[in-house]
């Protein structure tokens, strides 16, 4: 992080954690924040940033969540916000532009944050990887920028809602087709959230194997935008010891700091229930209507016959 970013960095969380000092010698809030940064960036213990700083452990410990609170406020308008109406349909001429996947609103994901067993907690935070964990859910645009769900999949029973963005024509065609999230084999089929096809269904038919290479090809953005998250923010890449409260407050200014670093140059969502019924005929109408797309002059990419004849696709498995 250059000077002049972590000078915009500290006049933009000032207000939010300017007080009145409660010490004689209080820490300055140019230590403070760098403190913060050091902690999320090295992934070192509080203990070590603080016999660096020659600070307490416990004064380093307040200094985190107090900092990593500021950093959210202070930059999730502007970094991790809802977009809206031309945000959305800049978003999907980005995944068009970049990606050549048309009426893409982002595609979603998880990571699981490795944390330290809490006290007393059971089998709470204990996932199938056999560790504990709290999940980030986010959803990407095609820049690597996390993108807040705001309630955006929550305004219709449907489990994934794109607000105001209506169903428009695939490029050059007359086929209309809803705007879509991409995700992962993991995934449920929805009218507005894509997944792959299932490898067995995939095996016999070019066109499905086609749409598959084209669906990984754009989603993978999510993927690597949290490598460049957890590279850029190590502790992301240990377990962190701090209660889970105070993680989700780490994680979240890990979250505003990479959209504002790419931004420069970076929301989380809720990891709420999915429903594991059968896709619906919209959704399965609408995977084929994008499937035909990629095979069609307007939709085709020169290379996708290339790497379908190499059979370096991957395929997808589990229930459609």
């Amino acid at each position: 992080m250059s000077a002049n970013r972590f000078d915009d960095l500290l006049h933009r969380i000032r207000p939010h954690i300017y007080h009145a000092a409660t010490h004689s010698s209080p820490v300055k809030l140019e230590e403070r924040l760098a403190d913060t940064l050091r902690v999320l960036a090295s992934g070192n213990s509080q203990q070590s940033v603080a016999q660096s700083y020659r600070l307490g452990s416990t004064t380093v410990s307040l200094i985190v969540t107090e900092v990593c609170e500021a950093l959210w406020s202070a930059l999730c308008r502007d970094s991790v916000s809802l977009p809206d109406k031309n945000k959305w349909a800049d978003i999907s001429q980005e995944f068009w532009r970049v990606w050549n996947f048309p009426n893409c609103l982002g595609c979603v994901d998880g990571k699981h944050v490795i944390i330290k067993a809490p006290p007393n907690a059971g089998s709470d935070f204990f996932n199938y990887k056999g560790a504990h964990s709290l999940v980030l859910m986010a959803v990407c645009d095609a820049n690597y920028r996390c993108k807040s769900d705001g309630g955006v999949f929550q305004e219709q029973p449907a489990p994934w809602n794109p607000g105001p963005t209506a169903p428009a024509n695939l490029p050059g065609s007359t086929t209309t087709v809803p705007h879509v999230f991409l995700g992962d084999a993991a995934f449920p089929l929805h009218q507005n959230l894509m997944r792959p096809f299932p490898g067995m269904l995939s095996l016999g038919s070019d066109l499905q194997r086609i749409y598959n290479y084209r669906h990984s090809r754009a989603r993978r953005v999510i993927e690597n935008s949290f490598g460049i998250l957890a590279a850029r923010w190590r502790i992301l890449r240990r377990p962190i010891d701090f209660h889970p409260d105070k993680t989700v407050k780490v994680v979240k200014a890990c979250v505003a700091l990479h959209n504002y670093l790419i931004a420069g140059d970076s929301n989380l969502l809720d990891a709420g229930q999915l429903s594991t019924a059968r896709a619906t005929r919209a959704a399965i109408s609408a995977r084929n209507d994008f499937k035909s797309f990629f095979l069609s002059p307007q939709g085709l990419v020169p290379w996708q016959e290339n790497v379908l004849r190499r059979g370096t696709l991957n395929e997808a498995s589990g229930p459609v």
